[in-house]
């Protein structure tokens, strides 16, 4: 009787085990990357001014089976003087996520969120190895607040989906339609 105890705790660990929440990253890869220096090598003679960098984020995700996911984290940016381009990137970095036993209203949470944040420090590196690459100082991307990317995101597909909605039920011919920009 003494060894029920040991048994069933093993066996309730094991059961814990498979049921707990996962994460893993099965792969990572560049997609697509461009690096341009368009007006080299006059871009790389001593500066009057501070270039003006200009950065932008996006995340998408896609399904690929009842567990994989594919997301990407793409990274767009620019230095400019004067209205000069000194470079301009483009990055897709993606990765294959496997996610288990994470509760459906948290899925989309964990893909849009956690798996870029994983991503994240890889493709600063590239960006930051490419531009230095290309003749200027390496250009360390400040971190990125996942969340805060995640809620904009949210929050912009509500006001979309309540504008469709009340567009919907605008009179026919109407200007109570989506707006296009």
């Amino acid at each position: 009787m003494a060894d029920t105890p040991a048994t069933n705790g093993a066996q309730d660990n094991a059961a814990a085990a498979n049921t707990a929440p996962s994460l893993n990253a099965l792969a990572q890869y560049t997609k697509d990357f461009s690096f341009e220096n368009p007006t080299a090598p006059r871009s790389l003679a001593p500066q009057q001014t501070q270039p003006k960098i200009g950065i932008q984020v996006n995340v998408n995700a896609k399904q690929m089976s009842d567990t994989d996911y594919e997301v990407e984290l793409k990274l767009e940016g620019d230095a400019k003087t004067d209205d000069v381009v000194m470079f301009k990137f483009e990055l897709n970095y993606a990765g294959v996520f496997r996610v288990q036993n994470v509760p459906k209203e948290q899925l989309h949470p964990v893909v849009m969120i956690e798996c870029p944040r994983l991503l994240f420090p890889f493709a600063r590196q590239i960006v930051a190895e490419s531009v230095r690459n290309g003749g200027f100082p390496p250009l360390y991307i400040d971190p990125i607040d996942f969340v805060a990317l995640y809620r904009q995101r949210v929050a912009a597909a509500q006001q979309a989906a309540g504008a469709a909605a009340g567009g919907a039920a605008g009179p026919a011919g109407g200007n109570g339609g989506p707006q296009t920009a």
